[in-house]
């Protein structure tokens, strides 16, 4: 098979239909108010302001409740535009549909819901290239009391809500909510976790996993983590988030794969990249990218792509960018092999030398050729556009996590020994992770 640019613009269009677990079915289609009985009772509150209660009466799902602390259970631990000279892997939407509400506060949090109700269904699957969401786009509402709950709806299908609290050495303390359901055959499911984490050495975590699957066997998995602590070589506040999205095709061999992080400290310093894998039948890409930034002007821009077809056809490119006072370098390659094994490349590259003079060189397999001396401004991006100060401001609920209070004459242990952290692990072997 012959590569094309055209091979670049098919869609990955299979369906991820969505399935009805929620006990809030009549609620979201909207009953009529008239038919839902409410009492009211005017209350005092502690500083004798008049408040109202209001017990609604209006839930579908039979419900049972275990007092208790819950079971432990284990929890797991953007690309922005970023711009590229040549577009080697196909921009394919993995589509899912839209909430059935039609606001995101009436998605989450129903106009009518009872204290003995379940959870809401979340059996939407992640979309591709939207990069790490920030924390109040995720939704997360920790219960203050430990509970564990099942129902049974009306239509068969069951759910669970399980909370708790987790304590450990060092002050450590992991509050958590776990919640799902399934329809009454099990063909479809959805499962969901939050969690927040602190201790004593000032580690804070936020974070959030779900699953789901429905009946055409289309199935998805998701974290999202949100971190502070202080970085043991610097001493210096550091803010790290990530993301891992997948998603599969239940009727085709189809499926995409992302990791994205985020880190950021409190002089600047920035790290960003995010590790991409997708397939439609035949055709597989793969895609990295990474933005380093030191804080004193030195940056650093890398991508890499490449897309392959089981005829053995195969086509890719890669560029890099070093930068530092107006300073730098440019160099990159286009590169094409053929089903026979022919192959075809191109590689450029730029130096810019500060003084509006900028040296441009390259060639290809099919004797091109060029090495020439330009007038040229040279434009690179020395900051982040989203930095330290813009991950403090998106970060309240991390930042507002309370630790546990520590005992008079104990001070938290701080491990300074550990070797520094590994870099970031390349794509799975496998063309897509486990499923969760």
């Amino acid at each position: 098979m012959a590569a094309s640019s055209s091979g670049f613009t098919a869609h990955l269009d299979f369906k991820l239909s969505r399935f009805s677990i929620s006990p809030f079915h009549a609620y979201s289609h909207g009953l009529d108010s008239r038919r839902k009985k409410r009492r009211v009772r005017l209350l005092l509150d502690g500083n004798g302001v008049r408040v109202s209660r209001i017990n609604c009466c209006c839930s579908d799902s039979v419900v049972r409740r275990a007092s208790g602390s819950g079971n432990s259970v284990e929890k797991p631990e953007e690309k922005r535009s970023h711009r590229s000279r040549f577009q080697a892997i196909p921009a394919l939407p993995f589509p899912s549909h839209q909430s059935r509400f039609g606001s995101k506060q009436e998605k989450f949090y129903p106009r009518c819901t009872p204290r003995n109700t379940g959870p809401q269904s979340r059996d939407t699957p992640p979309k591709r290239d939207t990069g790490i969401a920030n924390e109040k786009d995720m939704g997360i509402n920790l219960l203050t009391e430990n509970v564990s709950e099942t129902g049974t709806n009306e239509d068969g299908s069951t759910w669970f809500r399980e909370s708790g609290e987790d304590l450990g050495e060092n002050g450590y303390r992991c509050r958590w909510t776990k919640m799902g359901g399934r329809s009454h055959d099990d063909s479809t499911q959805w499962e969901e976790t939050w969690w927040e984490k602190s201790d004593w050495t000032g580690y804070k975590e936020l974070g959030v996993e779900k699953s789901g699957r429905n009946a055409e066997g289309d199935s998805w998995w998701e974290t999202w983590q949100e971190m502070l602590h202080q970085d043991e070589w610097s001493n210096l506040a550091r803010i790290e988030r990530s993301a891992q999205k997948q998603a599969k095709s239940g009727t085709e061999n189809a499926g995409w794969y992302e990791k994205w992080w985020e880190k950021y400290d409190a002089k600047g310093w920035t790290e960003k990249g995010a590790n991409k894998y997708g397939r439609l039948n035949e055709q597989s890409w793969w895609e990295k990218w990474g933005e380093h930034y030191d804080g004193r002007g030195s940056v650093t821009k890398w991508t890499d792509k490449w897309a392959e077809t089981e005829l053995g056809t195969k086509w890719g490119d890669k560029w890099e960018e070093k930068f530092f006072a107006g300073i730098g370098s440019r160099h990159g390659e286009t590169w094409h092999v053929s089903p026979s094994g022919g192959r075809w490349s191109r590689t450029w590259g730029e130096e810019h030398f500060g003084n509006g003079k900028v040296h441009k060189y390259g060639k290809s397999t099919t004797s091109e050729s060029w090495d020439i001396v330009v007038d040229e401004e040279t434009y690179y991006e020395a900051e982040p556009h989203y930095g330290w100060a813009d991950v403090v401001g998106d970060s309240s609920q991390l930042l507002s996590i309370e630790p546990r209070v520590m005992p008079p004459g104990v001070y938290p242990y701080l491990d300074f020994g550990s070797s520094p952290p590994p870099p970031v692990d390349d794509l799975p072997d496998s063309p897509l992770p486990p499923s969760h």
